[in-house]
């Protein structure tokens, strides 16, 4: 495929929803999916409209396309934070949101009309291991209790690929990766890493059932294939969006800054995938706890300056992503999709 050719800006139209959360393509059938926080938008890489999945009630976060089976997948959660009560008053209140966190799997052939009721399209598979991490507490040597497993806010980036050490095999099998949101507290220090949860994909659609935001399942995989660590330093509300690109074998993490004055808190890192965890005591962590942390590219913890990305990135090939450039106006909050190609090593603005 000639990327170059792509459309240069794709505009997704302005809803009266949240701020745009992340992107996806499929390339092969012409189409771009958008987040908007409780709604799911579909166009076509002209920007006209197709179709939108409307009235969830969690927050829909990034979302990545599949090509092995044409879905798509987005994080979705609900929780009593200032988040979900933010949600819950921009829908005109009235609703009770428990703790909950999903991989939301939407059917993305089906979208064709407007204000498609979920249950239609999406199906959900429960993930007890952040409901977990979200719901426990940490009771440190002094006796200090923290709330929040590794500072837990839920969950948020989402990627398919492959497996870390596995980047480059033509038959690497596919995974779901999610990336934790990590809230911001400069006074702890267990919470300075980026924590990337991978998923089988059949478990997930093996596992996953319409979702009754009156009654919620718990229906999905019992645990994750495996849990990753990266360490960046604490970031606002961890990874906002995760992206694999196959041409650079690498993870894309897109953050909000972070504001611990020891670390140098880029916008962006980038864990590389051709090198596997490496079994190591987790900094800051008590008890006194290994995990299997991953190896981020050359830029290491001062990362990637490139000040997009936390609303939306999506890898094409050769080199090229799409960007999310979000906007807001009297007609609601919108984004204009601009395409930009990696240029020794920087992010280019393709014009």
């Amino acid at each position: 495929m000639d990327f170059s050719s792509l459309p240069k800006s794709v505009y997704s139209g302005a809803y009266r929803a949240g701020h745009c959360q992340g992107i996806a393509a499929d390339l092969n059938k012409g189409y771009m999916y958008y987040s908007f926080t409780t709604m799911l938008v579909k166009t076509d890489l002209e920007g006209n409209f197709i179709g939108s999945v409307t009235g969830l009630c969690g927050h829909l976060g990034c979302i990545s396309f599949n090509p092995d089976d044409g879905r798509v997948y987005g994080s979705l959660e609900y929780k009593n934070d200032a988040i979900g009560r933010g949600i819950v008053s921009m829908l005109g209140g009235g609703i009770e949101i428990p703790d909950r966190f999903y991989m939301s799997i939407f059917d993305a052939d089906k979208i064709d009309r407007a204000d498609m009721p979920s249950e239609e399209v999406m199906r959900c598979a429960f993930l007890k291991e952040v409901t977990d991490d979200y719901l426990a507490e940490v009771t440190l040597e002094n006796g200090t209790v923290l709330k929040h497993r590794h500072g837990c806010s839920g969950i948020d980036g989402t990627a398919t690929g492959p497996d870390f050490g596995e980047a480059g095999d033509p038959g690497a099998k596919r995974w779901l990766f999610v990336s934790y949101g990590v809230y911001s507290d400069v006074t702890r220090d267990d919470n300075d890493y980026q924590v990337i949860l991978k998923y089988d994909l059949d478990e997930l659609n093996r596992t996953a059932l319409p979702l009754r935001q009156e009654d919620m399942h718990g229906s999905g995989p019992d645990a994750p294939a495996s849990k990753y660590f990266v360490y960046t330093g604490n970031t606002e509300y961890g990874v906002q969006n995760l992206e694999y690109d196959p041409f650079t074998r690498k993870y894309w993490m897109c953050v909000y800054r972070g504001k611990k004055p020891e670390f140098p808190n880029p916008p962006m890192f980038a864990a590389d995938a051709e090198i596997p965890p490496k079994k190591e005591l987790l900094r800051g962590v008590y008890p006194e706890t290994e995990g299997e942390v991953l190896t981020l590219d050359e830029h290491g913890i001062a990362g990637i300056g490139f000040p997009r990305g936390d609303t939306g990135i999506a890898a094409l090939g050769d080199g090229y992503f799409y960007v999310s450039h979000h906007g807001r106006g009297e007609e609601g909050q919108f984004t204009d999709v601009r395409l930009y190609r990696l240029e020794n090593g920087e992010f280019v603005l393709q014009e």
